[in-house]
């Protein structure tokens, strides 16, 4: 499993590094953490204002993973770079999506 998804008491969730207000939406692969982990880097061209960002890197996530946006719930992040969701359902295919993720 790819440290970008971590098991916790309260189910399994997925971290991501954001960038907003890039040029074109893409997932461009794993990003070390200052923990020593990993995270999912997301670009959205979404301004980081009302939730806008947030919720085109959901959207970007459940699209490229194949499953739908009801599947991630944001658990932390909202106004941070870094995001926390909890993987709701569908989290074998997540995992799947995260294996195939290449190191930058």
């Amino acid at each position: 499993m790819s440290t970008a998804l971590r098991p916790t008491a309260k189910g399994l969730h997925l971290f991501v590094r954001a960038t907003p207000k890039a040029s074109r939406d893409e997932v461009t692969g794993l990003v070390p953490l200052a923990d020593g982990k990993e995270a999912v880097a997301v670009k959205v061209t979404s301004v980081p204002e009302k939730g806008k960002a947030n919720a085109a890197i959901q959207a970007l996530i459940a699209r490229q993973a194949g499953i739908p946006k009801s599947a991630l719930e944001q658990v932390a992040g909202e106004t941070d770079r870094n995001k926390v969701f909890r993987i709701v359902s569908h989290a074998e295919a997540v995992q799947t999506w995260c294996l195939g993720l290449s190191r930058k």
